[in-house]
């Protein structure tokens, strides 16, 4: 399973990405609002020169002529940028004119087994259901990974990967990769989340009691 990191903070981009556990980067407008960028542009091609895998950049506008514009202006700004376009009637047709020109493209706010179905028939290269969200509402968003994983097994001519979103906890990333997501984009903070266990915490501290009680350095050894 991939990583992206789900954020616009480039001081946590550049630190998860020091781990070399890091696949790719998501943004989204909000995201990029808590950041404070004053520049949207500058950002993404900072992000790209840090993050060799694909950078989703989302564009702002909702029609299907300016979203078009900003997804080929946003394009230009490396290769491994994707564009990020809404699950519409016109976010899809940007979708299909992008991709048929060589643009990764992700399609977001996915919320159905048939939302998806229509982003792989328009040649996207990724697919982000939010699991989070629609656990929200009392609906379960680990199904609806079940349900694309399984759908798009089916026609080899799909392309699509599925990149599961809206990620709160460990526990989602661990059902959608026992599903076989592709992709989980996931907050930093989750991130870290997933080192933790108390265990790791309790043998480690015993390991270097016990390592003292020797009296010895490995790095000073003869």
């Amino acid at each position: 399973m991939k990583f992206f990191v789900d954020t616009a903070d480039l001081s946590e981009i550049k630190d998860l990405a020091s781990t070399g556990l890091l696949d790719g980067v998501t943004t989204n407008p909000s995201l990029v609002a808590q950041a404070g960028a004053k520049s949207f542009i500058t950002l993404i091609e900072n992000i790209c020169k840090v993050v060799k895998g694909p950078v989703s950049a989302e564009v702002a506008a909702t029609d299907y002529p300016t979203m078009l514009k900003e997804g080929q202006r946003l394009a230009k700004i490396a290769k491994n940028v994707a564009v990020k376009v809404p699950l519409t009637p016109d976010g899809l047709k940007v979708c299909r004119h992008l991709s048929d020109n060589g643009t990764m493209v992700n399609v977001t706010l996915c919320f159905s087994a048939s939302q998806a179905i229509l982003a792989a028939k328009a040649g996207a290269a990724f697919i982000s259901p939010f699991v989070g969200r629609l656990d929200d509402i009392s609906m379960d968003g680990i199904q609806l990974i079940r349900d694309i994983v399984q759908i798009y097994r089916q026609y080899p001519s799909f392309k699509t990967e599925v990149l599961v979103a809206s990620v709160r906890h460990p526990l989602h990333l661990v059902e959608a990769a026992k599903i076989g997501a592709h992709v989980a984009t996931i907050p930093p903070k989750v991130i870290r989340q997933l080192y933790a266990h108390p265990l790791t915490d309790k043998g480690l501290a015993a390991f270097v009691d016990d390592w003292k009680k020797t009296g010895q350095t490995i790095l000073d050894a003869a």
